[in-house]
């Protein structure tokens, strides 16, 4: 079954703490402002923010249905998926994936305020 924005909204909204933003027309999904998940309707795909270990490695093992996003934000984890050829619980394994990642980058104020670049 193939999924849609509504599952994405659905499976990503029921996560601790995580709020709805436009992001350029599509919806997106933030922890603490940090942006771990968008989604479009066509073609219908997710894009996942994942650490670039965790990116590499999935893409391998998944290779009909993700593949990083092209250009310099892909060698920074920013994964497309195709919600035609993924299932929910999949799904839900990556939105929960990219939101520990999302969750244990800090802010850049709070890096400054920390006295780091």
């Amino acid at each position: 079954m193939a999924l849609c924005e509504a599952d994405v909204r659905r499976l990503a909204l029921a996560l601790s703490d995580v709020v709805e933003a436009d992001h350029h027309g599509a919806p997106s999904f933030r922890i603490r402002g940090r942006i771990f998940c968008t989604v479009r309707a066509e073609p219908a795909r997710l894009m996942v923010k994942l650490d670039p270990e965790d990116q590499h490695n999935l893409c391998a093992a998944h290779e009909a249905s993700m593949a990083p996003v092209p250009g310099y934000w892909g060698t920074k984890g920013a994964t497309f998926v195709d919600l035609s050829q993924v299932d929910e619980a999949f799904a839900d394994m990556l939105l929960r994936l990219a939101l520990a990642t999302a969750s244990s980058t800090a802010p850049r104020r709070r890096r400054r305020m920390a006295g780091r670049p």
